[in-house]
Order: C-alpha cells, then structure tokens, then sequence
C-alpha cells in the first residue's frame, strides 16, 4: 500500500555543514530513504549557532540547488527548500531582520531550539521578541526542553502567544524513553502539536522516517489531524500562508 504523502520541515540531510550529513553520498541516501517513507518535500534546516561557522543565506541557497541538482540526476523525486534551525541568541532578532538567517523556505515562519536546561521565561521572552520583529515561530523538538516537559501548561502559553509547537518522530515512537513518547503522545492527543518532523542526521538512528509515526497518528487519533500536522501545516509554511 502507498504511504500517504509527508513534508519534512527539520533535517539535517545537506552535507557536510553541520552534524547531520557529513558527504553528498549520505545526503543521498537520506533523501532515497525519506522518498520511499512519503516524504516528497523537505526542508532543508542547517544549525545556525552562536560562535559557530555558519552557512549564509546565499551560500545556503547554493548548496541547496546543488543537492537538489544531483538528487534529480539520480532520479530521486523530492523537492528541497532552504531555511536553518537557529540556536536562539542576543543577536538572533536582529539577523533575522537583517535577513542574516534562513527563515523556513523563505517564508515568515523560522524554526527555533534553545539549550534543553533553558528555562522557560528565557523561551518564552524569546519567542515573544520573534514575534515582535514580524515573524513566526516554530519550537524545535519542544520535547527536548527539561522545564516544559515539567509544566507541560508552557505550551498553551507558547501557543496563546504565537508560537507552533514541533516534535520529532522519534520522539512520539519512544526512541529518546519512556518520559520523552509519554509527554510527545500527550501533546498529539491533546492536538498542541503543528508538526512532526524527522530531524534527521543519518541513516541509522537519526533517518529521515516519518511514517511509522503518521500510521499511530491516524490510528489512534484521527487522520485528519494527521494530514494537517505532516502535510497540509508544513506545505502552508512552504507556502508562506497563515495556518
């Protein structure tokens, strides 16, 4: 039976510039491996840290047509997008504004992660100070973040606010514990998630999977929740249109 289609909008699959992909033949393989999972457009989504030797935009563009070129060479059918998965700083607000960062195939929408001992008034002032200079938040792996995963009301307050709220696959099918796919269902079945997505660094433990997941979300929720957190919420981003 075919997989129902996904868009993948957190990976680390471009070689070779951050700790995902370390070379164009992993990057390939990833990508096959997300294809033949339903995956038929993603993200491309590079860290962008504070002291780290970062991809700029235009060089990030570069690289993403180039993958893209190869891919279709080979025959892989997937459509790529640009955009950064930014470690939130002082000085984040202000690249974003000065277009210094990839916001999410060049829509408004930018994907966030903190440090998982954050706490979450510093979350919460962030998100707030994103908002305020015109754009839209994504929270990474909100899953990931000690404090919210210990007042799990934050994420009612994230999502008063502005935010989206996204988790990882592997999270939800219990690859990081007990605690991590306890908190992840929850979320799901309370529907306080926008999106699953792969955050995917490798073939191995880390692959760019999310059918397993969209399966228990049809399966024990309901499959149009399912379609609107793996497809029709991420297209609206690629889209740059308000969900």
């Amino acid at each position: 039976m075919e997989k129902n289609k996904s868009i993948d909008i957190h990976c680390h699959i471009m070689p070779g510039v951050d700790d995902g992909s370390p070379d164009i033949e992993t990057s390939l393989a990833m990508l096959k491996m997300a294809v033949n999972d339903g995956i038929e457009q993603i993200i491309l989504t590079p860290h962008y840290k504070p002291m780290h030797h970062n991809v700029r935009p235009q060089k990030n563009e570069l690289y993403r047509q180039k993958l893209q070129q190869i891919a279709q060479e080979k025959g892989i059918k997937v459509q790529l997008f640009s955009g950064n998965e930014i470690y939130y700083s002082g000085e984040t607000q202000e690249q974003l504004v000065n277009r210094e960062i990839c916001t999410l195939a060049g829509s408004d929408y930018v994907l966030v992660e903190f440090h998982p001992t954050d706490i979450y008034s510093n979350i919460h002032n962030a998100m707030y100070q994103i908002i305020s200079a015109g754009f839209t938040p994504i929270l990474a792996h909100v899953e990931r973040y000690s404090d919210i995963v210990s007042h799990p009301q934050y994420v009612d307050e994230l999502i008063a606010l502005g935010c989206y709220i996204q988790v990882n696959a592997s999270s939800v099918m219990g690859k990081y514990g007990f605690g991590t796919r306890l908190f992840t269902r929850k979320l799901l079945k309370s529907r306080k998630v926008h999106f699953v997505a792969t955050d995917a660094h490798d073939t191995g433990r880390r692959a760019p999977l999310l059918s397993e997941c969209r399966e228990y979300v049809e399966r024990k929720i309901d499959s149009v929740y399912a379609d609107d957190i793996f497809y029709n919420n991420p297209l609206a981003v690629i889209k740059g249109e308000i969900i």
